[in-house]
């Protein structure tokens, strides 16, 4: 079992078939699940999972909704992110988190490992994605 940081591969099929759609406002639902260091998660995830799904106080399977960021560009990379996502007062461990399309068959975007175990005891678990541009956006087509 690992969880391996990565767009999946399914995804970037799926943004060539018009199947995701990230417009601030009128774009698709993202939510942000997470996940304990038993989770199996890569490039061949295609979808939500409840399988090493993390477990706690305050924490819903299924996780939370994301707030989208609508797609830019700069020279030929093409990029966004989603606005810095809070799990309120959970008691839980995580050690990564997949990004999913819950509009449209809860299909997968991406798979984010944290590097180590994240504990919280009744306490926010702040997440906040990198820079919302073509060098550090966590979602970048170049």
């Amino acid at each position: 079992m690992a969880i391996i940081q990565t767009l999946t591969t399914s995804f970037k099929v799926e943004v060539a078939q018009a199947l995701h759609n990230f417009t601030t406002g009128t774009g698709n639902v993202f939510k942000l699940a997470l996940y304990t260091a038993n989770a199996d998660l890569g490039a061949s995830t295609t979808a939500y999972t409840t399988a090493g799904e993390s477990s706690g106080t305050n924490y819903t399977a299924g996780g939370i909704v994301l707030t989208n960021i609508t797609p830019a560009f700069q020279g030929t990379t093409s990029y966004w992110s989603f606005e810095t996502a809070t799990f309120t007062n959970v008691s839980l461990t995580t050690n990564g988190a997949l990004i999913y399309n819950s509009t449209n068959g809860n299909r997968s975007v991406a798979v984010l490992n944290f590097g180590v175990n994240i504990t919280k005891t009744a306490q926010n678990l702040v997440i906040t994605f990198p820079a919302n541009d073509a060098t550090n956006a966590v979602l970048r087509i170049a």
